[in-house]
């Protein structure tokens, strides 16, 4: 990479949001290193359930500047995830440093980064700042010119404080760790959770082998179907965006009611609020992977949420009491961003952060943040906008020019345009 770029952009995770953004920046000319705690990318992908495919279609989800195969279908599976981002740092050759955990950034002193790096033209661009310093695992200190933290939605398992959990006498495990039904085989198990990923390892467990499958809800989930007739839900979420909450939950309740059946009298109610309202509070609806009919069927049985354990038991909402074998609970992730980035006041009260995409914090200049929405519109397809708006406002940022682009990154005059991988 050129010299005049002593001090690169740092890109805090391995993952879809990270690469996209590396691969961005590397095509406007900005040199980005991609740090990973992990021995890889896509750590989180590799370490999902095995039936896991994206509920996203493929041509809607691939990453700037090289297609999704064709051969992995229209649903990718979680291999196949994996596979594509190995590729995509491979064909993008980024630089990727792995088995490094930044642990805490704070800006760099300006007079300190005044003296930072060696040479004859070093230095700050105009309007870059004093920097980023990093501190990694190995006593590291990391001096970057700008920071994008992409460390993941879905980073830390939360696994809810509920009395009596420290003493069950039965298997309890966060969804995070659970890979495919095998261990499950012939056992009464309870899953708590009715999200996407709730629902779907219910559904495993049912047409794995487990004996018995009871789904614990606490509030009633919009279900919608993966695609109908061809049209994939999320090309909808794309379109209903930016229409009115109420006019989307209108139309939310009409299609639901011609395309899901009423599962009320098997103890899954139509939810009260409406889809988008749900939506922007943070719920995504759950995609039919096979759910309404394992309901339907009684393999997988709706109860009320869990309330407490006692003993061997669990006690739900409603007063009744079961005695399940294992309970899997799909109750969500934190970003754990806390640690990381809490000191700077980028966070807001549930730990996410105040700016996204393009937009930089106020009191953090040059601090930048992808991966942290769950939006109906696919989250891969927003990371992909994202880390173009994010590399097209830090080029401005860090002053490259535009015609010093593509020799500074050693790329053709493609742009980032979607591409068909080589053979």
């Amino acid at each position: 990479m050129s010299s005049t770029q002593p001090r690169p952009v740092y890109v805090i995770g391995a993952g879809p949001g990270g690469l996209a953004v590396a691969a961005a920046l590397r095509a406007r000319g900005v040199r980005a290193v991609v740090v990973e705690k992990s021995d890889g990318v896509g750590a989180s992908w590799r370490g999902h359930y095995a039936r896991l495919h994206l509920h996203t279609t493929r041509r809607l989800s691939a990453l700037p500047g090289l297609a999704i195969p064709r051969r992995f279908g229209r649903w990718v599976s979680r291999d196949d995830v994996v596979r594509y981002l190995e590729k995509y740092a491979e064909f993008h050759e980024l630089e990727l440093v792995t088995g490094v955990e930044v642990t805490r950034i704070e800006r760099a002193p300006a007079a300190a980064d005044a003296g930072a790096g060696a040479g004859a033209g070093d230095g700050a661009a105009a309007g870059e700042g004093p920097g980023w310093l990093l501190h990694a695992s190995g006593g590291r200190v990391l001096a970057g010119r700008a920071v994008v933290v992409a460390t993941g939605f879905n980073h830390t398992p939360r696994l809810p404080d509920w009395p009596g959990r420290d003493t069950y006498t039965g298997a309890l495990a966060h969804a995070s760790a659970y890979r495919d039904p095998k261990p499950y085989e012939g056992r009464d198990v309870l899953v708590v959770g009715a999200g996407n990923t709730g629902a779907e390892i219910a559904v495993d467990l049912a047409e794995g082998g487990a004996a018995r499958v009871r789904l614990a809800v606490r509030t009633a989930p919009h279900i919608v179907r993966r695609s109908t007739a061809g049209w994939p839900a999320q090309r909808t979420g794309i379109l209903v965006r930016r229409l009115p909450v109420r006019l989307v939950d209108r139309l939310g309740a009409l299609t639901a009611k011609v395309s899901v059946p009423d599962l009320t009298a098997y103890g899954l109610p139509r939810p009260e609020s409406g889809l988008y309202s749900r939506v922007r509070q943070g719920a995504i609806p759950v995609q039919d992977v096979g759910l309404i009919a394992a309901v339907r069927a009684g393999t997988v049985e709706p109860v009320a949420a869990v309330e407490a354990f006692d003993g061997a038991e669990v006690v739900l909402a409603d007063g009744s009491r079961i005695t399940p074998d294992a309970v899997v609970a799909a109750t969500g992730y934190r970003r754990g961003l806390e640690g990381l980035i809490g000191h700077l006041d980028v966070l807001d009260e549930r730990g996410r952060p105040l700016a996204h995409g393009r937009r930089t914090p106020a009191q953090a200049p040059g601090l930048y943040f992808t991966g942290f929405t769950n939006p109906i519109s696919g989250m891969f397809r927003e990371m992909a906008l994202d880390a173009e708006k994010i590399a097209k406002a830090l080029a401005r940022r860090l002053g490259v020019r535009a015609e010093a682009r593509r020799a500074a990154a050693h790329l053709p005059d493609t742009g980032l345009r979607p591409v068909d991988p080589p053979a």
